[in-house]
């Protein structure tokens, strides 16, 4: 497998180049503002997003391969491949994956899951495991002080599974559903501009740091239902998302129990991969989409030194 977004040569003028590499180093938001010589933190996030994206629009061209689309990151020698995937409990995609992951096991492979994606498609795959991003997730938000979004749920990953959609905002998927099924009759142009003013209007400042927008709803419809649209739902992903410290401290500025649930389970899914891989393996992550930027971020910072697993434990 080859990485879903490839570097596209001479994609970058000198002058893009060291933009974007001042943009990837910025480690805060306060840093951030010198960067984009924004008024504040919160114009300085908005307006790295855009030229961030720009950027790697111009950098990175969405490459069908065969398999499972992802991304390759290298740990001295171990090999993991991150798959970001709809999870959105298709036919397509559950007879998509499970063929592809019966390949990685043959092969020797080890194979991890986001939590809630073993139950959804391999349950009965005795050697491809869950991860307990979620249970960890859930144990730190009731660490936070103040009231809990999470008060009212079930104490149980499968009672958090089954009150989903309290999280997701059925009526924006509803006006997304409209947009969409209406591209049709009014035609591509039409329907992008209406998808932009409905983001507009039902996006909040929590949707721009988790890529909860009409795009991403498009795409995601498109993949669940023929996966051969996986690459571009990745590729969506990997030119929106700021570097993971940016988006996270935006997110806990605005909600830090939704950051727990979100960025920071990026940060638990690299531990626990790395904490299970063995030298030399080969590891396949199954993840919902928004997190393989994430995971790959951390994975590197693993393999330049600046990330270790000190004080990982598991969560029961």
């Amino acid at each position: 497998m080859t990485d879903v977004s490839p570097t596209r040569p001479g994609g970058l003028t000198p002058g893009q180049r060291e933009r974007f590499e001042r943009l990837r180093s910025a480690r805060s938001l306060a840093e951030l503002v010198g960067v984009t010589a924004a008024d504040g933190p919160h114009e300085a996030y908005l307006a790295a997003k855009r030229e961030w994206r720009t950027l790697q629009e111009r950098r990175l061209t969405p490459t069908s391969t065969p398999g499972v689309p992802g991304t390759t990151v290298a740990v001295g020698d171990r090999e993991f491949h991150v798959h970001g995937i709809t999870h959105a409990d298709t036919d397509a995609e559950r007879s998509f994956l499970r063929e592809h992951v019966a390949d990685f096991l043959d092969s020797g492979a080890s194979v991890y899951c986001e939590q809630g994606i073993w139950r959804m498609y391999f349950a009965d795959f005795g050697a491809a495991y869950e991860m307990d991003d979620y249970r960890w997730a859930m144990e730190r938000c009731r660490e936070l002080d103040g009231d809990s979004n999470l008060d009212d749920l079930p104490g149980n990953f499968e009672g958090l599974l089954e009150d989903v959609d309290s999280f997701t905002g059925e009526f924006k998927d509803a006006v997304f559903s409209f947009v969409d099924d209406g591209s049709d009759v009014y035609g591509e142009t039409f329907e992008r501009t209406l998808g932009d003013l409905a983001s507009g209007f039902l996006t909040s400042h929590e949707s721009l740091a988790t890529g909860d927008d009409y795009e991403s709803f498009k795409l995601t419809r498109r993949a669940a239902t023929d996966p051969a649209h996986l690459v571009h739902l990745q590729h969506y992903y990997r030119t929106t998302f700021l570097p993971q410290p940016l988006e996270r401290e935006w997110l806990r500025r605005h909600d830090p129990e939704l950051e727990l649930m979100t960025h920071a389970r990026n940060e638990r899914m690299a531990d626990y991969g790395m904490y299970h891989a063995s030298p030399g393996d080969t590891v396949h992550l199954l993840v919902g989409a928004a997190h393989q930027p994430g995971i790959e971020y951390y994975l590197q910072r693993f393999d330049s030194g600046e990330r270790t697993l000190d004080g990982f434990e598991l969560t029961e």
